[in-house]
């Protein structure tokens, strides 16, 4: 008899930023690493003869979590990849939802008939991994096993096992970050004492995979959306300043314009379905020379704030710039805006400098990027 803890790998950069991350290497976010310490503590007192992972970094992590003091080190397979999701690897839910809803629909309520050109197939996910998981329970007969996976990896794996079909999201729930399932071997199938029970957990917050609340972003066009610019600013100024004193809209949108002119993408209009909510306004030659990325500004509607939408916002400036081999990211912003700066305090930003500006002191923020 062999026992198998299989174990969906912690929040990832995808998780996080609403982004496909089939076999794209994002890195483990700061909750994650929490994750993590959690999950050790739980298998503190498990008696794990060997620890198996897809050999992603995202899993790996999760499993040395799992192994952590047991002088094991994590063995690691191809065969437990996540579902290559080929040319939507590294996209935001959002934009593939709007550019593709039917495939989207299909990628999530009917799985078996989801098929992409440049992707794997579920059915190849299946086949794939219950044949490493599989082999994984023989060569350790009698012995106790940790291996982490991924969301549709297990997925796939468990309905295989029991029969269930993928879209009865009921029965084969969607896993949720390092939680665990136990399952023992005979020799001939597998039994199922539990799945996805995340309790180790506890008072942290808990992630679940929803594509409620997805943005989607297009470049803006200048000519056609000044207009759209000039508001969104003037609503961000007015929101910190109580007033419009100051603003320059003339000034900005021409700053934007340059944007534009050195990248066309540096300036994003920012959509919830079909309604405009945001902008994003990057200066993609502003610290070039010192490997430095600059956000002009981050806006979202009123009725959108502090919803948790902001985090996707800013995922648009982390990969524009990463994507450029930039290794910090700044922004100013006021210092009586007290909102904006909890929240890059938050997602890693720090204060390494102050200025001034006709309507008060301005704060100088930087985070690094990359690993």
């Amino acid at each position: 008899m062999t026992e198998i803890y299989l174990i969906r790998h912690t929040q990832a950069e995808g998780n996080r930023y609403r982004m496909l991350q089939g076999s794209w290497d994002g890195d483990v976010t700061e909750k994650g690493r929490r994750q993590i310490d959690a999950l050790a503590e739980r298998f503190a007192n498990v008696p794990l003869d060997a620890v198996y992972a897809s050999d992603l970094s995202r899993a790996i992590r999760t499993a040395e979590g799992a192994a952590r003091g047991k002088h094991l080190s994590v063995q690691t397979s191809t065969a437990l990849r996540e579902l290559d999701t080929g040319p939507w690897e590294r996209q935001f839910f959002g934009n593939v939802m709007h550019a593709q809803p039917e495939l989207t629909y299909r990628f999530i309520h009917d799985a078996e008939n989801w098929q992409l050109d440049g992707a794997e197939t579920y059915a190849q996910v299946r086949r794939r991994a219950y044949r490493e998981l599989c082999r994984i329970a023989e060569e350790n007969d009698g012995r106790t096993v940790a291996v982490v996976s991924h969301g549709v990896t297990i997925r796939c794996i468990l309905s295989e096992i029991t029969g269930i079909p993928l879209a009865d999201t009921g029965r084969l729930p969607i896993f949720k970050n390092t939680a665990v399932s136990k399952l023992r071997w005979d020799g001939s199938g597998f039994e199922i004492d539990y799945m996805n029970d995340d309790s180790h957990l506890g008072a942290l917050e808990k992630s679940t995979w929803s594509t409620a609340g997805d943005l989607r972003d297009t470049p803006l066009h200048p000519d056609e959306e000044k207009d759209y610019y000039e508001s969104c600013y003037a609503d961000a100024w007015q929101s910190v300043h109580g007033n419009l004193n100051g603003y320059e809209p003339d000034v900005y949108f021409a700053a934007a314009k340059h944007h534009l002119a050195a990248d066309p993408e540096a300036v994003l209009r920012i959509w919830h379905r079909e309604e405009p909510v945001g902008l994003v306004d990057m200066d993609p030659e502003r610290g070039a020379e010192h490997n430095t990325g600059w956000i002009s500004l981050l806006y979202l509607k009123e009725a959108y704030r502090n919803r948790g939408y902001g985090i996707q916002l800013l995922a648009r400036p982390i990969f524009f710039y990463q994507d450029q081999n930039r290794r910090r990211l700044r922004l100013q912003v006021a210092e009586e805006n007290g909102i904006a700066r909890a929240f890059y305090l938050r997602e890693g930003f720090h204060v390494i400098g102050e200025g001034s500006a006709a309507t008060g002191k301005l704060l100088l923020m930087e985070r690094m990027l990359g690993g």
